[in-house]
Parts: C-alpha cells; sequence; structure tokens
C-alpha cells in the first residue's frame, strides 16, 4: 500500500469550529484529537478562536492517556466549567479591545503564550498533568519540518482571529467561524488526504449557506474585518490539516501540545510584533491604560481553559462534546446581543441555524 493511500486511510477530517478550536484560541478559539475524532479539538480550545484568541484553543495533534494517575471528571462537571471558561476568554479579550480600548491582539496574544510556556513548565515541575511529555521526542528535523511549520500557521491564525475583534462583533464572528469544517474539507480534498462524497458535498452546501445567509443579513458587516476572519479561518483549517499530515501517529494531549507550541509561537510572535504594533503596547501600559493585574488575570483564565481541556478529553463522546459547543456559541451570541448590545437579525438567525445544522450532521457522520 502506498503511502498516499495508508494516509487516505487513517486520515480524520478536522474542524475549529467550537473545540479548537477544544480552542487554545484562545482563544481563542476560539481550538482534540486527531486519534480520537479531531472535531473534540475544536469544541475551542476556541478560541480559539483556541484559549489564546477569543474564540480558538492551542493546537492537539493527537490525544492519549497519561502515563500518570489522573483525577477523572465526569462531563457534567467539566463540561460547565469548559463553556464559562471559553466565553469568559472571547468577552474578556473583546472588553480589552473594545471597551478598554488596548487594541492590540498581537501583543496580546503573545503575552498569552508567553504565560502559557512558563504556566506549563511549572505544572511540568509540580504536578503529574504534563507526564505526556516525556513520551513525545522532538528531534531537530521534526522541529523544522513539522512543528515550526504548524507554529507559523498557529501564530497566523491567533493573530488574525483576535484582530478581527476590532471590525466585527461576537456573534457575527461565531457565525464565520461556522465556515471553518467547510475550509477543511476543501483543503483536505485539494491535499488529496480525503475523497469527497455526496454527504461532504450536501454539508459544505449547508454551511457555506447558512453563513453566506448569516453575512447577508449582518447590520455591521466590515469588509476587513470580514476578510481578516476568513484568513483566519484558512490559516486554521490548514494549520489542522498540516497537523494530521505531518504529525500522523504522534500523540500528545492539550497541555502537552501547548507545551512545545507556545514557545514557538510566542518567539513568532514577537518577531512580527515590531512590525504591528511596535511599541505601543507598552506605552499604553506605561500610561496606565491597562494594569498588570488586568493582563495576568486574562491570561490566567486563558490557561485555565486549556487545563479544563485535558479533562474535557474522555468526559463525553464526540456527540457530547459538539452540542456542548453549539450550546456555548449560542450563549456566547446571545452574551454578545445582551451585554454589548449587539444587534442580530432574523436572517441571521436562520443562516446560522441552517451552519449549523451542517456542522452536527458534519460530526455525527464522523466526517465521511
Amino acid at each position: 500500500m502506498s503511502q498516499e493511500e495508508n494516509l487516505r486511510k487513517d486520515a480524520l477530517p478536522v474542524e475549529k469550529l467550537q473545540y479548537a478550536q477544544l480552542q487554545v484560541q484562545e482563544h481563542d478559539e476560539e481550538s482534540i484529537a486527531l486519534d480520537t475524532k479531531i472535531e473534540q479539538l475544536e469544541l475551542d480550545l476556541e478560541d480559539g478562536d483556541s484559549s489564546l484568541s477569543p474564540s480558538s484553543s492551542l493546537p492537539t495533534p493527537a490525544t492519549t492517556p497519561s502515563r500518570s494517575s489522573r483525577i477523572k471528571v465526569s462531563a457534567a462537571a467539566i463540561i460547565p466549567v469548559w463553556i464559562v471558561l471559553s466565553s469568559a476568554v472571547i468577552i474578556y479579550n473583546n472588553h480589552l479591545y473594545n471597551t478598554v480600548g488596548f487594541r492590540y491582539p498581537v501583543f496580546l496574544v503573545t503575552w498569552h503564550l508567553t504565560f502559557a510556556a512558563i504556566g506549563t513548565r511549572v505544572l511540568q515541575r509540580t504536578t503529574t498533568l504534563l507526564d505526556g511529555a516525556k513520551d513525545v521526542h522532538v528531534s531537530k528535523a521534526m522541529f523544522m519540518r513539522s512543528i515550526l511549520p504548524i507554529g507559523l500557521l498557529f501564530s497566523g491564525s491567533l493573530i488574525l482571529s483576535n484582530t478581527a475583534y476590532l471590525y466585527l462583533s461576537i456573534a457575527y464572528i461565531q457565525m464565520l467561524k461556522a465556515f471553518t469544517p467547510v475550509a477543511i474539507l476543501l483543503i483536505s480534498w485539494l491535499s488529496r488526504i480525503q475523497d469527497p462524497s455526496r454527504k461532504l458535498l450536501l454539508i459544505v452546501c449547508m454551511i457555506s449557506s447558512g453563513v453566506a445567509l448569516a453575512s447577508r443579513g449582518e447590520l455591521n458587516f466590515h469588509i476587513t474585518g470580514f476578510l481578516i476572519q476568513a484568513a483566519a479561518v484558512a490559516f486554521e483549517a490548514s494549520r489542522l490539516v498540516m497537523i494530521q499530515i505531518l504529525l500522523h501517529g504522534l500523540k500528545m494531549d492539550p497541555l502537552v501540545s501547548l507545551h512545545y507550541y507556545a514557545p514557538v509561537c510566542a518567539v513568532i510572535n514577537l518577531l512580527v510584533l515590531p512590525f504591528t504594533e511596535g511599541l505601543e503596547p507598552f506605552y499604553a501600559i506605561g500610561a496606565g491604560k491597562i494594569g498588570w493585574a488586568i493582563l495576568i488575570s486574562n491570561a490566567g483564565v486563558a490557561f485555565l481553559l486549556n487545563v479544563a481541556a485535558v479533562f474535557l478529553v474522555g468526559a463525553g463522546s464526540g456527540l457530547v462534546l459538539t452540542l456542548a459547543g453549539v450550546f456555548k456559541d449560542i450563549l456566547l451570541i446571545t452574551g454578545s446581543v445582551l451585554l454589548f448590545g449587539t444587534s442580530i437579525t432574523p436572517l441571521q438567525v436562520f443562516g446560522y441555524s441552517v451552519a449549523l445544522g451542517g456542522l452536527v450532521l458534519f460530526k455525527t457522520s464522523g466526517g465521511k
């Protein structure tokens, strides 16, 4: 059997919608496993975005049980905690950008990654949560061939997804993120690691139509913000597909993944910072526009989201986690309306419902 046939046989589609993202996505996002159905990852480690981005979560090539005895937490206990933390990261970041006026997403993402890099190393020395890192051996060749390229895509995804919050509402961004599975499928088809099917084409049409209707009904549409978020989706989808291709068979849980990627992405972002925001974030901090207590608490919430992601893995089935992510997004959209006065139209509600229907269909079908 050829290598390409092996890839096609073993590859699983990946999505970043909600768990990212488990959304880091911060993450956002906005950010759990490629070998145990990567769609769980997108329940927004968000956040990314993982948890580093307002909706994202951090990159997680795959999930494997730690060699240590880890405390088991029931789905009924951990899912509400994850929903609260994931939503808190997104709302907190949006508050800093648009209410406090600290409009420096590159700096904030870099700060989150630096905090995460330090935090994972502290946990590694003081707890058993990162014992899984002992099973992962990263050579120089593997770093250059796999970790660095994926880190570049992840940095791009985090920066772009956070920047979108400067132009678009939380509600509309959550709607646009519903397109992530479509982007992943399209890239997978172009990369020839998965073959299209009638069911997948139907799902693509459902999600695409739903997102198009939601965009058509957006009252405060901003073309720059739309293009930035679209680019963020493309970066995130490319990252998840690349994880499947380059790190196939390598198992990491969310914290171990964060342990390896956070320093890489932090350095990449530091190189980008002088060309985007320069010294302005530091001047704002020096002028008292934002205090270190706020920065530390903000990064702390994002880091706790990734710790929660570790216990979320395996706490429930893929469908349960998918529905939890959908419920979280509905809460975020509702919260955006109530807390920030965001206006949404009936057309947007209908379009987003269609897109969510396509997303649930995609996950319940196993992405095939």
